[in-house]
């Protein structure tokens, strides 16, 4: 049986290009980006953690290595860490798909690598 279509919430960290560049991701997600859409430059790494927090967002980020070690430290956000060569088209998929299977809280308190393997 196939589980219920959940709308995840989803941040963007400032190293990310806009929302616009994921298509599919901003049409099926409510997604935001930490610099352009809630007008936040330059916060470290534990603030923009306690702003997804807040929101109960996912964070989607290319610093994977200082998120990583952050990812436990709430249950009201995730970290998803994505290779910063991989193509555009390929992270919009790629992270469409990851989260249409994923269910509510499958993401939540946890570090999930985004990979280019298809």
């Amino acid at each position: 049986m196939r589980s219920r279509f959940y709308k995840h919430t989803v941040l963007l960290d400032e190293g990310f290009p806009p929302r616009s560049y994921f298509p599919r991701l901003n049409q099926r997600f409510d997604v935001k980006h930490v610099k352009i859409d809630l007008k936040k430059i330059g916060l470290p790494d534990e603030e923009v953690h306690a702003l997804a927090a807040d929101n109960k967002r996912l964070i989607v980020t290319y610093n994977t290595k200082d998120f990583k070690r952050l990812a436990q430290k709430s249950p009201n956000t995730g970290v998803i860490g994505v290779s910063a060569l991989m193509p555009y088209a390929h992270i919009d998929n790629k992270l469409t798909a990851l989260l249409t299977k994923s269910t509510h809280n499958a993401l939540y308190g946890t570090y999930t690598p985004l990979t280019g393997a298809t």
